[in-house]
């Protein structure tokens, strides 16, 4: 297993985000959902997060990130939030109506945390105790 380093730490810390436009405009999301993966790439970056994995969907975004412990999730998806959300105003403001960047996304976001299959233990109804 791959693991990151921090001074005196090894971490791998998986994470799966699923996140909405607020009131899930599809036409308002799908003109920019394009343009808006390689933002949120970069946008992670910045916090020294990766994106792995990353699925747009017509009205949600899904995506595997690798988060360092020195972040909290809520503090790295709400900058991506955040910061996205300000790239599209900026971008497409003037195009669109009722497309101010404080109301692209929606206040909450799904967040599981993805365990390293080594340490996954599963039971079955027979096993004994």
């Amino acid at each position: 297993m791959d693991y990151n380093s921090l001074a005196h730490t090894k971490w791998e810390c998986k994470y799966h985000v699923v996140f909405i436009p607020k009131y899930r405009k599809k036409k308002l999301y799908e003109a920019i959902r394009k343009e808006l993966g390689e933002e949120i790439r970069r946008l992670a970056e910045q916090k020294e997060s990766e994106v792995l994995e990353g699925h747009m969907m017509k009205d949600h975004i899904h995506m595997l990130i690798k988060i360092p412990p020195k972040y909290s999730v809520a503090q790295v998806i709400g900058y991506m939030k955040g910061k996205s959300a300000i790239y599209v105003a900026r971008r497409y403001g003037e195009r669109q109506k009722y497309f101010s960047g404080q109301l692209m996304w929606a206040e909450s976001a799904r967040i599981q945390r993805i365990l390293p299959t080594s340490s996954i233990v599963t039971w079955s109804l027979d096993s004994t105790w």
